[in-house]
């Protein structure tokens, strides 16, 4: 009993125990609600950090280090500030080094005159400040300028105004040193000098407000250029250079020097022999060309009027390239040695083959004639060459067919450029066979009916005196980096023209043209020489028949073993047709070159020829 009845009170202690632990859950959960929302808010708040920091942090990365944008390099380019450090341009010698075109490098200074301010600078790592009336005084000083000229060319608000011209690199360099970035800077000026002025001149060519012009200057333009240098470096919003930024320097490369085959000395005495005897001659123009026979070397390429690339202001447009290279004359009977060449070595004649010759040739309709009057003559093909004679010419020349006419005279270069490195080079005419009519397939053999250049014509007799072989002209001696080393320059391999035995044969009845023939004043005393005289008739400019003639001399000394050529052509000189040559220049000239290269005097004697057959007549002839 006692322990059913305790049973209820223990029920009922038992409930009021829970129901205290009912109370104590309820007030826990009440006390646990408001804890777990501040836990849940303080949680999303940090993830949100967390999360705007990652967006944060991508986006730095993105534009950092990704920038598809470029805003860094944009924010570099606008810091950086860049100076051209020009390339000095290459020199241009003679064949002994002389100086023939050389540039000086100066600079203008220019300021922005907007930009003309109180500025800071670092002097000694310590930041400083420039005022204007400062910087005018500094600049005057380092300009040797007054200080209201200075000041005067600071003021306004001008964004170009130039403040000093022609001023050297030292004082350049040391205007930069000023620390004035964004108000003053440099524009380099190449001043191009040619010490001997018009001594070569075409050759050498010239600097224009374009470029380069003419000659050697336009020829090797990319040679005696360079490479211009750049450097570029960071400055801040005011201006200042920033010493920790970007500094990057690219050294310009100068241009390299050319050294030409011409010696200056021999340029000059040919130029003046032949301006003296276009004067005396009243010639519109006269050239003269110098070449070493062993490599074909161009020694001088004179005209009687030339440039001074010192001063274009009045210069003639037919000044600026030597005539030798660009006019296209008839070269009249100097011609006859590459037809006497064509006959010898085809095996059809020999120097001592006799042809009868009338006074005058009719053949196939056309009557061809001489410049000298003669009765019916018997020559020898050196007599024909000696006395200049077209009609024994076209006796020996008819020998060789139309086609054969034609291939000799193109391996010998006639209608074809020689190559020489200069701009503006002719190239002749010369039309094919088939196109010839009657009369043009006799008188191409003596010189008319077809055109060239005089340097083509000695280039034709370089291969003669050159036993056969001819050679391309050149006129670049080498090609000199700045550090010294010459460019190799192989010479483009020899063409083989006529045989050994021909050249010899050829150059012997040159010989006879000065001992005997119409050419006697091309003699040099003490040395044996040979050539060939021509006289062409030459074409009216308005085509409407000819106008004057062309006279020329080309010979080659000393002649057994000929070392030097020289040609004199004069272009419409006034005068009778027998006082026009042009022998006593190439006398002159001839003998200069000669003396100036101590070429050993002749020994032997002089080859002779007989003019005619069994002992007949001398007459004289000319060309």
């Amino acid at each position: 009993m006692d322990s059913t009845e305790d049973r209820p009170g223990g029920a009922g202690e038992q409930g009021d125990g829970e129901a205290r632990d009912g109370s104590r859950t309820e007030a826990s959960g009440a006390a646990a609600g408001p804890a777990q929302g501040i836990l849940r808010r303080s949680f999303l708040g940090i993830s949100a950090f967390l999360a705007v920091l990652a967006v944060l942090a991508g986006r730095l990365f993105y534009v950092q280090a990704i920038d598809p944008t470029g805003r860094a390099e944009e924010a570099l380019e606008k810091r950086r500030r860049t100076q051209i450090e020009p390339a000095l341009r290459g020199e241009i010698h003679d064949v002994s080094g002389a100086v023939l075109a050389r540039s000086i490098q100066r600079y203008k200074i220019i300021v922005d005159q907007t930009a003309v301010t109180t500025f800071s600078r670092y002097n000694n790592d310590a930041l400083e400040e420039v005022t204007p009336e400062e910087l005018v005084y500094q600049l005057a000083d380092l300009l040797d300028l007054p200080d209201r000229e200075v000041m005067e060319a600071l003021d306004g608000d001008s964004r170009y105004a130039v403040v000093a011209e022609e001023v050297t690199p030292d004082v350049y360099n040391a205007v930069m040193d000023l620390g004035a970035d964004g108000i003053l800077y440099g524009e380099a000026v190449s001043k191009r000098s040619y010490p001997d002025g018009s001594v070569g001149g075409s050759v050498v060519g010239f600097l224009n407000s374009e470029g380069a012009a003419g000659g050697i200057e336009q020829q090797f333009d990319d040679d005696l250029a360079g490479e211009d240098g750049e450097r570029s470096y960071e400055i801040s919003a005011d201006g200042i250079r920033i010493p920790v930024g970007e500094d990057l320097n690219r050294p310009a490369r100068n241009g390299k020097t050319i050294r030409l085959t011409i010696d200056r000395d021999i340029q000059y005495f040919a130029q003046q022999q032949v301006r003296a005897r276009a004067e005396e001659l009243d010639a519109e123009w006269g050239t003269a060309v110098v070449l070493r026979v062993s490599d074909g070397a161009v020694l001088a390429l004179a005209d009687s009027s030339t440039i001074d690339p010192n001063d274009l202001d009045d210069a003639d447009p037919g000044d600026f390239t030597p005539r030798a290279v660009a006019n296209i004359t008839e070269p009249g009977s100097t011609e006859k040695i590459l037809t006497a060449s064509a006959v010898i070595d085809e095996g059809l004649s020999q120097p001592t083959s006799v042809f009868d010759v009338p006074a005058q040739l009719r053949i196939d309709g056309e009557l061809i004639t001489d410049s000298f009057d003669h009765g019916d003559e018997r020559r020898t093909l050196a007599g024909i060459i000696a006395d200049s004679m077209n009609t024994g010419t076209v006796l020996a020349g008819k020998q060789l067919s139309r086609q054969q006419r034609y291939d000799w005279f193109r391996k010998f270069g006639v209608g074809t450029p020689t190559g020489i490195e200069l701009p503006g080079e002719g190239q002749g005419l010369f039309s094919e066979p088939d196109t010839w009519d009657v009369r043009q397939q006799y008188t191409v053999l003596f010189g008319q009916g077809v055109s060239q250049t005089p340097l083509q014509s000695v280039m034709a007799y370089q291969a003669i005196a050159n036993d056969g072989v001819k050679l391309t002209p050149k006129i670049v001696d080498s090609v000199v980096d700045v550090d010294g080393t010459e460019e190799d320059r192989p010479a483009p391999e020899g063409s083989r023209v006529v045989s050994e035995e021909t050249a010899r044969k050829v150059r012997e009845m040159m010989e006879v043209v000065v001992t005997e023939g119409g050419a006697k004043e091309a003699a040099v005393p003490g040395w044996r020489v040979g050539g060939k005289t021509g006289t062409a008739e030459a074409p009216a400019d308005d085509g409407s028949g000819f106008d004057g003639y062309t006279t020329s001399f080309i010979g080659m000394a000393p002649i057994d073993s000929p070392e030097y050529m020289v040609a004199v052509v004069m272009h419409r000189p006034q005068g009778e047709v027998t006082a026009i040559g042009t022998t006593v220049a190439f006398s002159r000239i001839m003998r200069n070159v000669l003396e100036h290269y101590r070429v050993p005097r002749s020994t032997g004697d002089p080859v002779e020829i007989p003019k005619f057959a069994d002992g007949e007549g001398d007459d004289e002839g000319q060309g």
